[in-house]
């Protein structure tokens, strides 16, 4: 069977550049951070059509915390960006990480239907796991 969409449209978004997420010294351990994005949006890839969903980051904190305006500068840098919902989440964890080097996070991104299809992604990381 042909595919219908290119290695170009899988690869969208992945690299693309987006505003630095900022951060500012934490103050406490052990306790976690939630973050709801009800209104996220970017583009598909193959077709230009807007995609549209919810994303919540929960994440413990270590030496750092996100800064909630450069967060979301960050996220409506999306809105243009053709990129497939998988690419979404596992790069915005991805930079999440990169920023603040975090305990754990954990991003679920839970797209509106399109096609009669609901898509929920999730990405974890854990130093632990990661060998930090």
């Amino acid at each position: 069977m042909q595919r219908s969409y290119s290695d170009e449209h899988a690869a969208a978004g992945i690299q693309a550049p987006l505003p630095g997420i900022e951060t500012w010294p934490n103050q406490f351990a052990g306790y976690e951070i939630e973050i709801v994005i009800p209104e996220f949006t970017s583009v598909c890839p193959k077709t230009g059509l807007p995609d549209f969903g919810t994303l919540t980051l929960r994440y413990v904190p270590d030496q750092l915390c996100l800064e909630l305006k450069s967060l979301k500068m960050y996220t409506l840098a999306y809105r243009d960006l053709g990129i497939f919902y998988e690419n979404v989440v596992n790069r915005f964890l991805r930079d999440i990480v990169a920023a603040i080097k975090p305990v754990s996070a954990t991003l679920v991104g839970e797209f509106t239907p399109r096609g009669g299809l609901h898509s929920k992604i999730t990405a974890r990381y854990s130093r632990e796991q990661a060998g930090a």
